[in-house]
Protein backbone atom coordinates (compact mmCIF):
# COMPACT_ATOMS: atom_id res chain seq x y z
CA UNK A 1 0.00 0.00 0.00
CA UNK A 2 1.39 3.40 -0.96
CA UNK A 3 0.93 6.64 0.90
CA UNK A 4 -1.71 7.68 -1.64
CA UNK A 5 -3.95 4.66 -1.07
CA UNK A 6 -5.24 5.44 2.38
CA UNK A 7 -4.07 8.84 3.57
CA UNK A 8 -4.44 12.33 2.21
CA UNK A 9 -1.26 13.82 0.82
CA UNK A 10 -1.92 17.54 0.89
CA UNK A 11 1.58 18.42 -0.33
CA UNK A 12 1.77 20.03 -3.74
CA UNK A 13 2.98 17.86 -6.61
CA UNK A 14 4.59 19.41 -9.67
CA UNK A 15 5.42 17.85 -13.01
CA UNK A 16 6.46 18.96 -16.46
CA UNK A 17 6.62 17.45 -19.91
CA UNK A 18 8.06 18.96 -23.09
CA UNK A 19 6.00 17.66 -25.98
CA UNK A 20 8.29 16.65 -28.87
CA UNK A 21 8.02 19.34 -31.57
CA UNK A 22 5.63 21.11 -29.22
CA UNK A 23 5.47 23.09 -26.03
CA UNK A 24 5.95 22.62 -22.30
CA UNK A 25 3.02 21.30 -20.23
CA UNK A 26 3.11 21.97 -16.48
CA UNK A 27 0.88 20.22 -13.95
CA UNK A 28 0.41 21.17 -10.31
CA UNK A 29 -1.92 19.17 -8.11
CA UNK A 30 -2.56 17.56 -4.76
CA UNK A 31 -3.52 13.99 -4.01
CA UNK A 32 -6.32 13.60 -1.50
CA UNK A 33 -7.50 10.13 -0.51
CA UNK A 34 -5.90 8.64 -3.60
CA UNK A 35 -7.51 11.09 -6.05
CA UNK A 36 -6.28 14.07 -8.03
CA UNK A 37 -7.28 17.33 -6.38
CA UNK A 38 -6.76 21.02 -7.28
CA UNK A 39 -5.36 20.14 -10.70
CA UNK A 40 -3.87 23.16 -12.48
CA UNK A 41 -2.57 22.88 -16.04
CA UNK A 42 -0.31 25.54 -17.49
CA UNK A 43 2.60 25.92 -19.87
CA UNK A 44 3.76 27.77 -22.96
CA UNK A 45 1.04 26.44 -25.28
CA UNK A 46 -2.14 28.02 -26.62
CA UNK A 47 -5.77 26.89 -26.63
CA UNK A 48 -8.73 28.41 -28.44
CA UNK A 49 -10.99 29.03 -26.67
CA UNK A 50 -8.78 29.60 -23.63
CA UNK A 51 -11.57 28.38 -21.31
CA UNK A 52 -10.78 24.85 -22.51
CA UNK A 53 -7.81 24.88 -20.13
CA UNK A 54 -10.12 25.23 -17.11
CA UNK A 55 -12.36 22.46 -18.47
CA UNK A 56 -9.39 20.13 -18.90
CA UNK A 57 -8.11 20.84 -15.39
CA UNK A 58 -11.57 20.33 -13.89
CA UNK A 59 -12.06 17.04 -15.73
CA UNK A 60 -8.91 15.60 -14.16
CA UNK A 61 -10.05 16.45 -10.62
CA UNK A 62 -11.35 13.40 -8.79
CA UNK A 63 -9.64 10.80 -10.97
CA UNK A 64 -7.57 8.16 -9.17
CA UNK A 65 -3.94 9.29 -8.86
CA UNK A 66 -2.86 6.04 -10.54
CA UNK A 67 -5.26 6.26 -13.49
CA UNK A 68 -3.59 4.88 -16.61
CA UNK A 69 -2.22 7.30 -19.15
CA UNK A 70 -4.84 6.22 -21.71
CA UNK A 71 -7.67 7.14 -19.30
CA UNK A 72 -6.11 10.53 -18.55
CA UNK A 73 -5.74 11.22 -22.26
CA UNK A 74 -9.37 10.25 -22.89
CA UNK A 75 -10.64 12.56 -20.13
CA UNK A 76 -8.53 15.50 -21.32
CA UNK A 77 -9.60 15.04 -24.95
CA UNK A 78 -13.27 14.85 -23.98
CA UNK A 79 -12.97 18.01 -21.86
CA UNK A 80 -11.13 19.87 -24.63
CA UNK A 81 -13.92 19.09 -27.06
CA UNK A 82 -13.48 21.05 -30.27
CA UNK A 83 -10.89 23.40 -28.81
CA UNK A 84 -7.93 24.13 -31.05
CA UNK A 85 -4.70 23.06 -29.34
CA UNK A 86 -1.45 24.69 -30.42
CA UNK A 87 1.72 22.99 -29.19
CA UNK A 88 -0.17 20.68 -26.84
CA UNK A 89 -1.91 17.32 -27.10
CA UNK A 90 -4.16 15.34 -24.80
CA UNK A 91 -1.46 12.65 -24.75
CA UNK A 92 1.13 15.22 -23.66
CA UNK A 93 -1.08 16.38 -20.80
CA UNK A 94 -1.59 12.75 -19.73
CA UNK A 95 2.17 12.16 -19.68
CA UNK A 96 2.68 15.31 -17.61
CA UNK A 97 0.06 14.16 -15.08
CA UNK A 98 1.67 10.71 -14.80
CA UNK A 99 5.07 12.35 -14.21
CA UNK A 100 3.56 14.58 -11.55
CA UNK A 101 2.27 11.67 -9.47
CA UNK A 102 5.16 9.26 -10.09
Amino acid sequence: MTKHDEYADAAAHHGEYKIPEGKLVVVDLQIVQGRLHNVRLSGDFFLEPPEALDAMSAALNGLPYDAPQARLEQVVQAAAGDAMMYGITAAGVAIAVRRTVA
